[in-house]
């Protein structure tokens, strides 16, 4: 027993020699196996320069016990007097525990780490070749394989090749693995082969010799007849091809099944011609056929790294040489530019939210974001400069700076980056040799990694450190490497360096979505281009700007809206710099000014606006009571009605934009705040803001005409009751204002000097509100009135009482369940709610007269209003489960059970169909039904008026204000205008989604109609 002191002082050893199970080791140490290298202070030294020294120790003792005795003596005297062996085999052991577990199964290939010679430090495909060789079935080639991935792995941690080399081992390695397995498989069945040729063509990281330690081998496979000597075919297609199927599929099932060895990796065929639906082996013809007329642009995509491998070589060559001009013409195909902005947001949302931020692959700033920017880069320009069209991640990377398509010291990151999050994988993958791209959370692990990383002082915290690093690298840099050198093209600062010509910049911006590559450039010009401060923080924020641009419908608008804002406002020292330092700023301007026509046209009218896009209050609606403050102190100050009702509608101008700023970025979401989950509260949140802007803008014109020809009180009270989405808070961005006129003359005042000063003020109130200024007008509408348009434009409220004690229709009724008072004299529009309450909620409900006369009203309106060549399915106001369907539904449950249900007078469609559904008027499934087509009708009105900037009942048909539609819905990105002289891009399936939901939500609010309101449901 070793003496106490003596105990001490090997267990302070170890821990300094990084153990961290310091009595577990000395144990270990102290076994007669390993007697004759314990007491080595090189041993100890080695042992410590491990990934993990614990697993090293324990794996060596597991190998040393599985030799004989003599055998072991060789090993530790070639572990004491070998530093090379010492070295990779202690370094495999210490981050490798399924080698460890292969050693101690196959003691004796040890051996294979004992000697390198010069041709062996990158043995390439005919090396490994030779050593898979001897293997005869799969469990001898599962063996021979980990043989040879033990020497990758040693060479790997020693440091002898890098990440990049390593990649390009295992590549070649898989090569002949799958060499190995074809040839077994032939043999198996000599029949098959004779009758076919067979190619095997790896992708994906395989074909683009950067294959990972554990990862699916991405492959193709081509067939055809065997041929004759003279070179005809010597075999029925059909025949050849089931032959060749059978070889391919015992090829898979030699490399993917499991048995006591583990398995080598799956092979995976399933980017072949229509997926795991189509047929595993093809002919070439037959893939030509698909690839031009079917395939998808990620499919040429995933070609650039096609390469072929295995089989027959001259079969395999023809049909690399047949698809790669495939490949480099995917770039002008019609969908192009919508498959791009489809690919280039990361694939995310199906990964646990809790293993996000561990992904080192499709996680944010992971190794796909490095890997698609660059082959995107390789399909746009590869198609004119043949140095790009490399298979390899980082020597497309090197190509693509060298010929100035991505900035040296961008490239030179990313490049960093790479290697770094890839040597992350490759070490994480090789501790059990598991396909996994998941950071570990065990601090034993992390402490592993990191020291395999060579990260000695405190691993975790390290490795962390430099794996946030990295990533933020990435994820910087993911987007502006597309744009900063368009920049440098215009900008032209530096002498000397390489840049994109004005052709290629064009073909950049167009691949990702600019229909005017030209006018593109010349903004970008305008902008970036000078030294002044002005100019060199654009060409810092441009590259992001650029790419949130580019991820909206209309790119080129967006452009063009920055150069404009940033003409009125560059000068303006807060302006650059707002957009600068606020992290939310620069990305809500962007998606503002690329979402459409309405907020970019406000924005315009008022640049300053744009300051409100950095607070963090900024967007939020101010209440009535805050805007009407607001009005009448601007009126106050005004000296003419004119200029009074001018500022008033600068308030409204300013709140108008506000809204639809709120509206887009609540719709679009944004990196630091995600998308509005419930649309409902959009649509709420929207006409609650209008309807108050509104009626603090009445409130302000009303005060204006009034102090000018009658000064502090008019000879009249007068009142403004708001009907329609107007008193309903469901006004849309193209809705006119609704409304009723009330007055009572004041006491010794003349009816009929009451009548011409309440006629005055309202004529005066529609003309200033909508003279044509650079503020955008409210438009009045009093068509609801008593008479309608025939009728007087104002009454007395003894008049309304007169009116519709004797004449009202049902219609007008109806009309006045949405009256609500808007401004004027309070007490005044109480009492005429007062008047108009027992008329809209009935006390004995509706007679069945009355019910039938809504419905043949409803019915003849449906009949004759409908524009001619409308699409009923698709109106949202008229069209089926529309608007008019859903409220003249709900109104009239609110006629019939208003006078019992107090809950039912409300002017509000949603709150009145929720109060419905809870009084157990309509099922609460039927309820649900109608809401949703509701909400869904107003945002597309909404919507159509965001994007073209004028009132709209249906969907847009231009293919661009189409896909702006779809970005404000939710859906992803959609199709854009032609480009260059190519014909006008189809619609992006996603469009035909958005109508048929469209179409399906609405045909089932119909059908809840004809239950509910055409009367099978009475």
């Amino acid at each position: 027993m070793a003496l106490p002191g003596r105990r001490s002082s090997t267990f302070t050893r170890l821990l300094r020699h990084g153990f961290t199970d310091p009595s577990a080791a000395e144990r270990l140490l102290g076994l007669p196996e390993l007697a004759s290298v314990r007491s080595e202070p090189m041993f100890l030294d080695a042992l410590g320069g491990a990934a993990d020294p614990d697993l090293a120790l324990r794996s060596l003792v597991r190998l040393a016990e599985a030799h004989r005795p003599d055998e072991r003596r060789v090993l530790l005297d070639t572990v004491v007097t070998a530093k090379p062996l010492r070295d990779r085999l202690l370094g495999v052991l210490g981050a490798s525990e399924a080698l460890g577990d292969h050693l101690a199964r196959h003691p004796g290939d040890w051996h294979v780490l004992e000697t390198y010679e010069p041709a062996d430090l990158h043995p390439g495909v005919p090396e490994f070749e030779r050593v898979l060789a001897a293997a005869t079935d799969p469990v001898s080639l599962r063996i021979a394989y980990r043989r040879s991935l033990l020497s990758i792995a040693a060479r790997d941690v020693c440091g002898t090749t890098d990440v990049a080399e390593t990649a390009a081992e295992l590549a070649d390695l898989a090569t002949a693995t799958l060499r190995a397995a074809l040839a077994i498989a032939k043999a198996a069945a000599p029949e098959d082969a004779a009758v076919c040729r067979l190619a095997v063509i790896a992708m994906g990281k395989c074909g683009g010799h950067e294959l990972n330690y554990v990862s699916d081998v991405d492959v193709i496979f081509v067939g055809e007849p065997a041929e004759t000597a003279e070179g005809a075919p010597d075999a029925d297609e059909g025949a050849a091809i089931r032959a060749a199927t059978r070889l391919a599929s015992h090829l898979m099932r030699i490399c993917s099944e499991s048995n006591m060895e583990g398995t080598i990796w799956p092979v995976d065929a399933n980017l072949r011609p229509e997926g795991r639906n189509g047929p595993l082996v093809r002919t070439l013809s037959s893939h030509l056929a698909y690839y031009q007329r079917w395939a998808k642009t990620w499919e040429f995509q995933a070609l650039l790294k096609a390469r072929a491998v295995a089989g027959d070589p001259e079969l395999g060559a023809r049909y690399i040489d047949a698809v790669s001009p495939l490949v480099w013409q995917a770039a002008e195909r019609d969908h192009f530019v919508p498959d791009v902005q489809k690919m280039r947001r990361r694939v995310v949302d199906n990964i646990p939210p809790g293993q996000v931020e561990r992904e080192l692959k499709l996680g944010p700033g992971g190794l796909r974001d490095v890997e698609f920017a660059v082959q995107l880069l390789q399909l746009v320009h590869g198609r004119s400069d043949s140095t790009l069209r490399g298979g390899s991640t980082l020597d497309a990377l090197a190509a693509l700076a060298a010929g100035g398509y991505v900035g040296r010291t961008d490239a030179a990151q990313l490049d960093e980056a790479y290697r770094f999050l890839r040597a992350m994988e490759h070490r994480i993958q090789l501790y059990r040799l598991r396909r996994t791209h998941l950071v570990p959370e065990d601090e034993a692990d992390l402490r592993r990694l990191g020291r395999s990383l060579g990260l000695r002082g405190d691993p975790v915290a390290e490795l962390n450190r430099a794996w946030k690093r990295h990533a933020a690298v990435v994820r910087r840099l993911h987007e502006k490497i597309f744009y900063r050198p368009l920049l440098d093209a215009v900008a032209q600062l530096a002498p000397g360096e390489t840049r994109l010509s004005p052709k290629a910049a064009g073909q950049r911006l167009e691949a990702l979505g600019y229909a005017d590559p030209v006018a593109a450039l010349r903004h970008l010009e305008a902008l970036s281009s000078g030294v002044t401060r002005k100019a060199a923080i654009q060409r810092t924020l441009l590259p992001v700007l650029l790419g949130w641009f580019a991820d909206s419908a209309d790119p080129d608008a967006g452009l063009l809206g920055f150069r404009k804002v940033s003409d009125a406002l560059g000068k303006t020292p807060w302006y650059l710099r707002l957009l600068r330092d606020e992290g939310a700023a620069a990305e809500n301007l962007a998606r503002v000014l690329s979402a459409g026509r309405l907020a970019p046209d406000l924005l315009l009218r008022a640049p300053e606006a744009v300051a409100m896009l950095g607070d963090p209050n900024g967007l939020t609606p101010r209440g009535r009571d805050h805007l009407e403050q607001e009005v009448l102190a601007a009126v106050g100050r005004a000296d003419t009605a004119e200029g009074a009702v001018e500022s008033a509608r600068g308030v409204r101008r300013r709140e108008l934009f506000r809204t639809t700023a709120a509206d887009i970025i609540g719709s679009y979401g944004t990196e630091e705040s995600p998308a509005e989950k419930d649309p409902g509260a959009l649509v709420d949140r929207v006409g609650n803001a209008l309807t108050d802007l509104n009626a603090a803008t009445l409130a302000g014109a009303l005060r204006a005409v009034v102090r000018t020809q009658w000064g502090d009180t008019l000879p009249t009270r007068f009142a403004v009751i708001g009907m329609g989405r107007f008193g309903g808070h469901e006004m849309g961005y193209g809705s006119d204002a609704d409304v009723l006129f009330v007055h009572e003359p004041r006491d010794g005042v003349d009816e009929q000097e009451a009548a011409r000063a309440a006629n005055a003020v309202v004529t005066e109130m529609r003309r200033l509100l909508q003279v044509p200024s650079s503020e955008p007008p409210l438009l009045i509408d009093a068509d609801l009135r008593p008479e309608g348009k025939s009728g007087p434009m104002v009454r007395t409220l003894a008049s309304y009482a007169a009116y519709y004690r004797r004449w009202s229709l049902g219609w007008e009724s109806q009309a006045l369940l949405r009256a609500e008072p808007m401004a004027g004299d309070a007490e005044l529009g109480r009492r005429f709610i007062e008047l108009i309450d027992p008329l809209r909620y009935p006390a004995e409900g509706l007679g069945d007269e009355a019910v039938r006369e809504i419905r043949r009203l409803k019915a003849r309106m449906e009949t004759e209003r409908l524009p001619r060549g409308a699409d009923r399915t698709l109106h949202t106001k008229l069209g089926r489960g529309g608007l008019s369907d859903v409220e003249w539904t709900v109104q009239l449950l609110q006629m019939r059970h208003g006078h019992a249900v107090p809950a039912l007078r409300t002017t509000r469609t949603r709150a009145a169909l929720a109060a419905a559904g809870a009084a157990g008027l309509l099922a609460p499934e039927d309820a649900r039904i109608l809401d949703d087509a509701w909400v869904l009708a107003t945002r597309v009105r909404n919507g159509a008026m965001l994007v073209r900037g004028r009132p709209g009942d249906t969907f847009p048909s231009d293919a661009r204000e189409l896909g702006a539609m779809g970005r404000y819905l939710g859906y992803a990105p959609g199709p854009t205008a032609s480009q260059g002289t190519r014909p006008p891009a189809a619609p992006a399936s996603y469009s035909g989604d958005m109508l048929e939901d469209y179409r399906r939500t609405t045909r089932r609010a119909r059908a809840v109609v004809d239950k509910l309101f055409y009367g099978t449901g009475d």
